[in-house]
C-alpha cells in the first residue's frame, strides 16, 4: 500500500484519471504520480542547462537547479512517493556538469536518501554521461518495464503495455486570430501512451497535434484543465 501523503493536496493542481487500468494523478508541477506503487514520473529535467548556456556566453541568472530540485522535493512531500523515475534527459550536457550542480544535487540527495531514483537514459544523457555514483541514481536503458507501464524517453506506441514518455516537451497554443496566443505545457494521454511535459523550467515547448482519442491536459500556472476532445 502506498504511504499516506504527508500534506494536503489541492484539487486545483491535481488531475486524477485512469490509464491502462491504473489510477494516476497528473500534477501541475509537471509530474505523473502512480499511487499504487508510490512512484513519481518526471521527464526532461535538463539539470545543468543554465550552466551549459553560460559556458557558451549566454548571460543567464543562477538558481534554476535549486528551483527545480525544490519543486521535486515538494512533489515527494505532497505525494509521499517512495520512488522517482526520470523519463530521460536528466542532465543537459557535459559542459553543464559543474561543481555547483554536483554540490546542489548531493545536498538534495542527502535530504531524500530513502527515495529510490531511476533514470531512463535519453538522448541528452547519452552525451552528458550518467550521473556520478555518489548521486544515487540507478541508470537503465529505454524501455524500462514497470508493468503495466513502459518507462521510455521518446514517444512510442507499444504493441503491449502502456508507455510513459517525454522528449518532445509537449505544449498547446490557445487563442485566436484576434487574441494573443498563449503557450502552455501539457500532458497528452493516448490509448497506449502518455507524453509528459518537460519538468525543467528552462526548457521550451513543442506544439503538439493530438490525434483523435488523445486527451490533452494543459497546465496554466497552478491549475490543470482538460481540453475538449477531438
Amino acid at each position: 500500500m502506498p504511504p499516506t501523503p504527508r500534506a494536503a493536496r489541492s484539487a486545483r493542481d491535481v488531475y486524477a484519471t485512469v490509464v491502462a487500468g491504473e489510477a494516476i494523478e497528473l500534477h501541475a508541477e509537471r509530474a505523473l504520480y502512480w499511487p499504487r506503487e508510490a512512484t513519481l514520473f518526471i521527464a526532461d529535467v535538463h539539470l545543468g542547462k543554465a550552466a551549459s548556456l553560460r559556458a557558451d556566453g549566454v548571460p543567464l541568472p543562477r538558481g534554476a537547479t535549486g528551483n527545480d530540485l525544490a519543486r521535486l522535493a515538494r512533489l515527494i512531500e505532497i505525494t509521499g512517493a517512495r520512488s522517482v523515475v526520470v523519463l530521460g534527459d536528466f542532465l543537459h550536457a557535459r559542459s553543464g556538469r559543474v561543481a555547483a550542480l554536483d554540490h546542489a544535487f548531493r545536498a538534495w540527495r542527502d535530504q531524500h536518501a530513502s527515495v529510490c531514483i531511476a533514470l531512463v537514459r535519453g538522448n541528452h544523457d547519452a552525451r552528458a554521461g550518467d550521473p556520478p555514483p555518489e548521486w544515487g541514481v540507478r541508470c537503465v536503458d529505454d524501455p524500462h518495464a514497470l508493468p503495466p507501464f513502459l518507462a521510455c524517453h521518446a514517444p512510442v506506441t507499444p504493441p503491449t503495455g502502456y508507455a510513459l514518455c517525454g522528449h518532445i516537451h509537449p505544449g498547446v497554443v490557445l487563442g485566436s486570430d484576434v487574441d494573443t496566443p498563449v503557450r502552455l505545457p501539457c500532458f497528452v494521454l493516448g490509448a497506449r501512451r502518455a507524453i509528459l511535459p518537460a519538468f525543467g523550467r528552462l526548457t521550451g515547448l513543442a506544439a503538439v497535434d493530438p490525434t483523435p482519442g488523445d486527451r490533452v491536459v494543459a497546465i496554466a500556472g497552478r491549475q490543470l484543465f482538460a481540453l475538449p476532445a477531438l
